[in-house]
C-alpha cells in the first residue's frame, strides 16, 4: 500500500512570457526554471495558465501576431511540450503542472488544457470548464469533465484561472478527495489577479484545503493572445489560529519572476475539519440546495501513481 506524505513542499511560478527566439531556447528556459524550482526542495511545481503561448514567438511573426495561427501552432506542439516536461519531472524527481495551452478537439475547436506530469511518467489532464469572455471571443471550447488526480503526493485537482471563482467546481473535486487545488492563472490587470486570488482564498476557506496560484507576468506586446500579464503567486489555507491568521502561507511580489514556495501540511488541514475554529467543510451541506447541486457534478478520479 502506498503511504502518502503528511506534508509536501509546493513551488508556484511567477512566470514571465518572454520573446523566445527558438523552441530550443524555450526548452532551455523551462529546464532552467524546473531546475531552480526543484532546488527549493519542492515536490510539486506549478506553472501558469497559457504559459505555453510563449512558444508562438519562436515560430515567427506570422504565427505570434495572429491569434488563430497562435492557437493552431501551440496546440500542434502539445505532445512535444508534455514529453519534455515528463523528462524534466523524471530528471528532478518532481511532479509538474505544465503551463496550460490550447489543445485541439476532434471537432477542430480548442480547449484550454493543463497537464499534471509525474516522475513515474504518468500524465493527467484538466480542461478549463468555464470560459472567460475573451476565450469565448477566441472561439475556444469549454471542458466537459471534472478531474481529480490520485498521485503519490495525495489527491489534487486543477481549477484553471476563472474556474477557481466558482465554488461548486472546487467542491466537486474536494468531495472526490482532493486536498490540494492548483490554480494556474493568466490575468491581464490587477483586478483580474485579485479575482483569482480571492477565489483561491475562498476555496481554501470553504473546503479547508490548500490552494496554489501561479500567474504569467510581464508584457508580451508581440503576442496576439497574452500581451499583458499581471499577478503574484500564492499558497493559501484556511484562516485559522495556528495555521495562518490571514490564510496566506506564502505570496510573491507582484510581477517579479520568482518561485514562491511553502510546505503544505495535509495532516493539520484534515484536523481542522473536525477540530478547527470553524467547520466549513462539514457545514457545507447546511446551505440550502447544496446537496442537490453536489449530485449534478460527477467527477473522474485518474490514478497517476
Amino acid at each position: 500500500m502506498l503511504m502518502l506524505p503528511d506534508t509536501i513542499r509546493v513551488a508556484a511560478a511567477q512566470y514571465p512570457i518572454d520573446a523566445v527566439a527558438t523552441i530550443a531556447a524555450w526548452q532551455d528556459k523551462i529546464a532552467r526554471w524546473v531546475a531552480e524550482g526543484a532546488a527549493t526542495g519542492a515536490d510539486l511545481l506549478v506553472f501558469p495558465e497559457y504559459a505555453a503561448i510563449e512558444q508562438a514567438h519562436a515560430l515567427g511573426a506570422d504565427v505570434y501576431g495572429d491569434l488563430n495561427a497562435t492557437l493552431e501552432a501551440v496546440a500542434g506542439l502539445a505532445g512535444e511540450r508534455i514529453q519534455f516536461h515528463l523528462e524534466l519531472a523524471k530528471r528532478h524527481g518532481v511532479h509538474i503542472l505544465v503551463g496550460s495551452g490550447p489543445l485541439a478537439r476532434e471537432d477542430g475547436r480548442y480547449v484550454n488544457a493543463a497537464q499534471l506530469v509525474t516522475p513515474a511518467g504518468a500524465v493527467g489532464e484538466q480542461h478549463k470548464l468555464i470560459l472567460t469572455p475573451f476565450e469565448r471571443d477566441w472561439g475556444m471550447a469549454a471542458g466537459r469533465e471534472i478531474v481529480v488526480f490520485e498521485t503519490s503526493l495525495g489527491r489534487m485537482a486543477t481549477t484553471i484561472c476563472y474556474d477557481s471563482e466558482f465554488p461548486y467546481l472546487a467542491r466537486a473535486m474536494v468531495s472526490a478527495g482532493a486536498e490540494l487545488l492548483l490554480v494556474p492563472q493568466c490575468t491581464e490587470r490587477i483586478s483580474g489577479h485579485h479575482r483569482v486570488r480571492t477565489g483561491a482564498l475562498s476555496r481554501a476557506l470553504e473546503n479547508q484545503i490548500a490552494t496554489v496560484t501561479s500567474p504569467t507576468i510581464g508584457d508580451a506586446l508581440w503576442s496576439a493572445a497574452v500581451d499583458h500579464n499581471t499577478g503574484a503567486a500564492g499558497i493559501y489555507v484556511p484562516a485559522e489560529h495556528g495555521v495562518s491568521d490571514n490564510g496566506v502561507l506564502a505570496e510573491g511580489r507582484l510581477n517579479e519572476p520568482a518561485w514562491v514556495t511553502a510546505v503544505v501540511d495535509f495532516r493539520h488541514l484534515r484536523q481542522l475539519r473536525s477540530g478547527g475554529e470553524m467547520r466549513n467543510y462539514v457545514d457545507w451541506l447546511e446551505q440550502p440546495g447544496a446537496m442537490e447541486a453536489a449530485g449534478h457534478a460527477p467527477t473522474t478520479v485518474i490514478d497517476l501513481r
